[in-house]
């Protein structure tokens, strides 16, 4: 074997050994730093060699930079080195050095170090720090490793002597405030990266970074000697730092490469190295927990540590920075037990709460009340973290701290940022118990991208903003109603407790209305309001499920729902709510369509309450009336919709409003009877997507044509309202969406006029679905499909709704196994909730007339789903 191969043989050899002893730990964190300062040990090790072998001498030096230079070495960390050479002397002057150093590189990569290197005289780093803060910051780590002494004395004299430690703690407080809000400023993200999220690794060493840069101290020990960190502080950092790093050291180790992300597919794989075990059976009181929830929630909870103690100690080190600034303002008193400190919240003495615990609660009334108040100082962040142990069984039963949570929950502005303040200092879930039990805990349902918290404070922000005239643009009917509502904290009570029973087992709803009556009989919240706030929570699911599952424009299902509801003020505040709702699941959740679909689930159920009986004869001249409007206002010839409305029944008329039956009395006016497909697309009336029609000679298979063609395409079907004339065409409408161009449009409508037109018309077979690749989490959290089939209330039609994990041709598959079996499709509602699809079809035929068809249905089915 060459020395390269040995080398590269006994490092392997002993980083193995290193990795074996980490793997093996278990949960236990005590392992990990020496793990980790093993590994830079033997990275020293490993160059002191090979710069000797090299020929390397004085004056020059090897250091070490980044996080080898903390000794900080990750399984899978590149090990970070700057060969710093005197001012005299230059590679590009000196070939012969040129060629050593590039061979002492090469040899690093021989023996097995995966090296990130640079070769600079000390003029060119300081050149190159004050040039880019990330430079400089990791040449603020620099350690000798071997070489010159005298030369890394040098140099670090000229790093420290040319820092500019205000600058510096901007620069690098701005760069983590970029950073955070790439992750959405939350630390409760369902694939959190645990170095840079908020609350990750470089929060810590952010704190450190500065501090040393002031000249405060390197570690945490010299951070607590010089007054900026007390002894129990100092105990919850370096416990929280070991958890995370071994976190990190566990994801380096499963995926076998650098990887910071807690991505589903590793997180249950890193949760059986902390050898957490699933939950027992589910009962009544717990559901089943997976061990990557108990992961999950091991890291959230060590996240928001890091997150409060960042905050507590970066505002210290300012305060240290900048004395003028904080001693020469006057405080000005906010009451007997708070002062304004520049905008910040102050406690008049580091004991408040010990003496009158009251006061915790009345920080965040003050935060809500006073204008101008934008935080917490460093020194009521302390002491609240000091005195969560006060907020207990008895300090949540008090009758003052009842009156003052009820009071924040009732003022008029300010709630949201309270609420996140106290989630923030964990005095939420220390004061609502049955809030802290959702605190970090994941929701595996494929379609909510934040932890329960973080959707229960989502939800009350979105609700707050119908209140506020400044967003009244983003939701203008549901702000038209907010303005005439009286009472909005009765939805915020709602928004709190909604989701505040996931997790349990059982229905989260019920349970959840059980919570919220509890809450209100203590918070003296009694009567009407008391018993509308149990209803939101009891129903908070039931508008969406109803106006995305079912038929509305059945006359039945409207009055049923009203009479469900019971009053105008009931339904307004069950619109509100789910509005908020959906929109504080996931970004991809919400679609203009399901706001429509809503909107008029409302605005028809409103009617119903008004004591407008639904009256399908008037419904329909009403309707035909407003169409003949639109139709004059385009200059259509007087009576060219006679021919096609001749050939429609109720049906028609009640699925579409005035504007599509306008939209398609113009477009089909002069083709009826035809034999070629008519297809016609334009920009959603709804404002997303494309709608678009096809009017064509019936066929058994139209329905999987159509979807194959979307399908191919990579267009996604919302709603499909498909209607038989009197004359044996097929008249269907559909919302449809593209996956990519989602901003053009417009571009697309003559494709799609052209290419599904031809694909109609063709008699040949129908192409096989795509297989989809199944994204990563539903791969990690695979649902079990679920097939439905029941004859409607009527009995006249059948109802078909599948549930399962989305993919790629998911819809087509479906469609073909009804078009095998000669299903007639009536509506199709589509319901995609982020990576999980809930869709409802009405269907007829006479195979549905067989128990033995619809066996063989339902059984392909569920095989096209799986």
């Amino acid at each position: 074997m060459t020395t390269s191969q040995i080398q590269r043989s006994q490092y392997r050899t002993e980083k193995a050994a290193l990795l074996d002893a980490l793997a093996a730990s278990g949960a236990s964190t005590r392992s990990v730093n020496p793990a980790l300062q093993g590994l830079s040990r033997l990275a020293d090790e490993a160059l002191i060699r090979l710069w000797q072998q090299a020929g390397f001498s004085a004056p020059f030096a090897l250091l070490a930079v980044g996080g080898f230079g903390r000794q900080e070495m990750y399984p899978h960390s590149d090990v970070d080195v700057l060969v710093l050479l005197p001012d005299d002397q230059s590679p590009e002057a000196d070939p012969a050095l040129k060629a050593r150093i590039e061979r002492f590189i090469g040899s690093c990569w021989d023996a097995g170090l995966e090296i990130g290197s640079s070769v600079r005289s000390v003029s060119e780093c300081l050149d190159e720090s004050a040039k880019d803060v990330t430079v400089q910051t990791a040449l603020l780590e620099a350690r000798l490793v071997i070489g010159s002494a005298a030369l890394c004395a040098d140099f670090q004299s000229a790093i420290f002597g040319a820092m500019d430690a205000n600058a510096f703690f901007v620069a690098k407080t701005l760069e983590m405030e970029q950073r955070h809000n790439k992750f959405d400023d939350t630390p409760y993200a369902l694939e959190p990266n645990c170095k840079e999220s908020p609350g990750g690794l470089r929060d810590l060493q952010v704190i450190l970074w500065v501090a040393k840069a002031a000249g405060l101290g390197a570690n945490w020990n010299a951070l607590a000697k010089a007054g900026l960190a007390t002894a129990f502080e100092v105990k919850q950092i370096k416990h929280n730092e070991a958890v995370l790093r071994l976190i990190r050291a566990r994801l380096h180790l499963i995926s076998g490469r650098r990887e910071d992300r807690l991505v589903f597919d590793l997180q249950t794989s890193v949760a059986h190295s902390f050898d957490y075990q699933p939950s027992d059976a589910v009962t009544d009181q717990r559901a089943f927990v997976r061990p990557s929830e108990k992961l999950m929630r091991h890291y959230y909870w060590a996240a928001k540590a890091v997150t409060q103690l960042n905050q507590i100690l970066l505002l210290n080190i300012e305060e240290r920075l900048n004395p003028l600034m904080h001693t020469t303002r006057p405080l000005r008193p906010l009451n007997d037990h708070f002062m304004d400190k520049a905008g910040m919240i102050e406690v008049v003495s580091d004991d408040l709460y010990q003496r009158n615990p009251h006061a915790i609660l009345q920080t965040f009334l003050v935060y809500q009340t006073y204008y101008g108040i934008k935080g917490l100082s460093v020194r009521t962040l302390r002491a609240l973290y000091n005195a969560r142990n006060l907020m207990n069984a008895d300090f949540r039963r008090d009758p003052v701290n009842r009156a003052t949570f009820r009071q924040i929950l009732m003022y008029p502005s300010g709630l949201t940022h309270a609420l996140r303040l106290m989630n923030q200092t964990s005095v939420l879930g220390r004061y609502l118990w049955a809030f802290r039990r959702i605190v970090g805990q994941m929701q595996h349902d494929l379609f909510h991208v934040y932890t329960v918290d973080q959707h229960i404070l989502m939800v009350l922000r979105n609700v707050r903003r119908f209140f506020i005239v400044e967003h009244a643009h983003e939701y203008p009917f549901c702000s038209q109603l907010a303005s005439g509502w009286d009472k909005p904290w009765i939805l915020h009570v709602a928004a709190l407790f909604h989701d505040i029973a996931k997790g349990r087992g059982g229905d989260h709803s019920q349970l959840g209305a059980l919570e919220v009556r509890r809450f209100c009989k203590h918070h003296g919240i009694a009567g009407a309001d008391a018993e509308l706030i149990e209803f939101l929570v009891r129903e908070h699911l039931t508008m969406s499920r109803i106006a995305q599952k079912s038929d509305l424009s059945d006359p039945d299902v409207i009055a049923a729902f009203a009479q469900h509801v019971g009053s105008e003020r009931a339904l307004t505040a069950l619109y509100l709510f789910t509005v908020a709702d959906i929109r504080g699941t996931s970004p991809k959740v919400w679609n203009a369509w399901k706001g429509k679909l809503l909107e008029d689930l409302y605005r028809a159920t409103s009617r119903a309450l008004g004591g407008h009986a639904p009256d399908l004869h008037a419904e329909v001249q009403e309707r035909q009336r407003d169409a003949l409007v639109e139709l004059a206002l385009l200059s259509q010839p007087f009576e060219s919709h006679k021919a096609l409305w001749a050939t429609l029944d109720v049906g028609y008329f009640m699925r579409h409003d005035a504007v599509e039956i306008a939209w398609h009395a113009r477009m089909l006016s002069r083709h009826l009877g035809g034999k070629m497909p008519v297809v016609r697309a334009r920009p959603s009336p709804v404002g997303e997507g494309l709608q678009v029609l096809v009017y064509t000679p019936d066929q058994t298979d139209l329905f999987a044509r159509i979807c194959g063609f979307f399908d191919h395409r990579n267009f996604s079907i919302l709603d499909a309202r498909i209607h038989t004339t009197q004359n044996g065409y097929a008249l269907d409408t559909f919302q449809v969406v593209a996956t990519y161009l989602p901003d053009h449009y417009r571009e697309l409508v003559n494709m799609i006029e052209s290419e599904l037109t031809q694909v109609i018309a063709t008699s040949a077979p129908l192409p096989a679905p795509s297989r989809g690749r199944v994204s990563r989490r539903v791969k990690s959290f695979p649902i079990t499909p679920r097939v439905s089939l029941k004859p409607d209330e009527k009995a006249q039609r059948w109802l078909l709704n599948i549930s399962a994990s989305d993919r790629a041709g998911l819809l087509y598959s479906v469609a073909l196994v009804l078009a095998r079996h000669k299903v007639d499709l009536n509506l199709a509602k589509i319901n995609t909730l982020g990576e999980r699809v809930e869709d409802t079809f009405l269907i007829q035929g006479e195979a549905l007339q067989n128990n033995r068809a619809q066996i063989e249905i339902e059984t392909e089915l569920l095989e096209a789903l799986a």
